[in-house]
């Protein structure tokens, strides 16, 4: 039985993780890298196997860079079931039409200005798949009943999907295997989730198991409360509304954006932002995943089905989801007292990009990160203190305030991540993905000191199990 890694390998984005018992081949996630033109340059790469030669695929969840290139895949003749649960689903649809949607624009963007004669560099000539392409990945989607119960992939090979808590419909994986009578327990963490978070339930721990594939994106680093996140948020459009600017809110549309508006939500009923605060939610993917989030209660923790019981945990007076793009365009007419939403979380494109545009000239202004930034993307360079962001080809000065708030991650902290590999899983070895060399090797020096067998694999390393 082998393993090999062709994503999320000494790198953040892009999780792609093969399992080969001899018998069954199964994928585990093929989501995007996201971040620079090198990264961009990785997706079109070959996958490092052949997408026909894959049996099954079991997706974690729905976020870009986990399930993003499943419609490339599918182009490039994979054709076997895609296992998940039913929210992730339905998240991923919107993922894959946005991304598509996207892809197809710039290709055309770029068309027109080669035609034209002008410079291309750094532009996509062709969409890596498109609308087709989606729907065809779509086709061939199987929804897994519920956590926690075993399912028949192949002869010889169980997966179980439990509660990574991370976003809606967000699993851990246990894939059991058997070959020649002898069997092995793998444990795929997907991304695990931060406890004590609204909306959402906490993080299954990890079973035992031979093997664990865990995510590190977080390793070394430790989140603040929702408590202290919290008052850090309010505070920073508190000032920023006083002084007279707007704030802006880089936001992924899956989970961060909904509970940054369940924080908002709290905030106003309790009266601790500035009255007639007007709050725009500007991004289509963002408003149909809240809708989403609405119809699946079953994944809610006991605190927000108490809220569900007399209101919308997903609305307040001065709430606005913007759809168009003269909607979106209109929300610069407001020069004060506005708190905008928008993606893509990393300021790599989308809308909150022109926002930027108008809001980094401004000192008066904010703009507040409230997730992971990968590096070389517009927000780690923000984060980074840039002095100028390069946005639609000319250099935005950087005078808004910016703000890092960790606290709001949809990923669990180093001490999070070591609760939930537990000393059970410690048996084997433990594959350490999806994140950042100093982020990996801090998990790594506490796992081997509790006497775990770590690697960090190389981008197509294999191992045998």
């Amino acid at each position: 039985m082998r393993i090999s890694f062709h994503g999320a390998a000494q790198g953040v984005t892009g999780s792609c993780h093969l399992l080969d018992t001899g018998t069954a081949r199964i994928l585990v996630d093929c989501g995007l890298y996201q971040g620079s033109r090198k990264l961009r340059d990785e997706n079109e790469a070959p996958f490092g196997f052949d997408p026909a030669s894959i049996d099954a695929v079991l997706l974690t969840h729905a976020h870009l860079d986990h399930c993003g290139r499943l419609p490339l895949l599918v182009k490039q003749g994979f054709r076997g079931p895609i296992l998940c649960t039913s929210a992730t689903e339905e998240l991923a649809r919107l993922v894959f039409m946005d991304t598509a949607r996207l892809q197809e624009e710039e290709a055309a963007r770029t068309q027109r200005r080669k035609a034209q004669g002008k410079r291309i560099h750094g532009m996509e000539e062709e969409a890596l798949y498109d609308s087709d392409d989606v729907e065809a990945a779509l086709a061939l989607f199987k929804g897994v009943a519920a956590y926690g119960q075993p399912l028949d992939v192949k002869p010889n090979v169980k997966a179980t999907f439990q509660d990574a808590g991370h976003i809606l419909g967000s699993a851990n994986i246990l894939v059991e295997a058997s070959v020649n009578g002898r069997s092995r327990r793998i444990v795929f963490s997907g991304d695990v989730g931060s406890p004590r978070h609204p909306i959402i339930q906490d993080p299954t721990p990890a079973p035992p198991a031979d093997a664990v594939v865990m995510e590190t994106t977080y390793g070394g680093r430790s989140h603040r409360s929702m408590e202290e996140t919290s008052k850090e948020f309010l505070a920073a459009i508190n000032a920023t509304v006083k002084a007279g600017g707007n704030v802006v809110v880089p936001t992924f549309a899956l989970e961060r954006a909904q509970e940054v508006i369940y924080d908002l939500r709290e905030a106003v009923e309790r009266k601790l932002l500035p009255e007639g605060l007007r709050v725009f939610v500007d991004s289509p993917m963002a408003t149909s995943a809240t809708e989403i989030f609405r119809q699946h209660p079953e994944c809610f923790d006991a605190e927000t089905l108490a809220v569900l019981k007399d209101r919308d945990p997903f609305d307040f007076p001065g709430l606005a989801f913007t759809q168009g793009r003269e909607e979106s365009k209109a929300i610069n007419a407001v020069r004060s007292g506005a708190v905008i939403l928008a993606g893509a979380g990393m300021a790599t494109g989308g809308r909150v990009q022109h926002h930027l545009e108008q809001i980094l000239p401004r000192p008066e202004c904010a703009v507040v990160f409230v997730g992971f930034a990968a590096q070389g993307t517009p927000a780690r360079q923000l984060i980074d203190g840039a002095q100028t962001l390069r946005l639609f080809g000319q250099e935005i000065p950087v005078r808004a305030a910016i703000h890092t708030i960790n606290g709001f991650s949809g990923h669990g902290d180093h001490a999070t991540l070591m609760a939930w590999h537990g000393r059970s899983a410690c048996q084997g070895v433990t594959f350490l993905v999806h994140g950042e060399p100093e982020a990996a090797q801090a998990l790594r020096t506490d796992l081997e000191a509790q006497g775990c067998a770590c690697e960090y694999p190389a981008p197509h390393q294999g191992f045998e199990l």
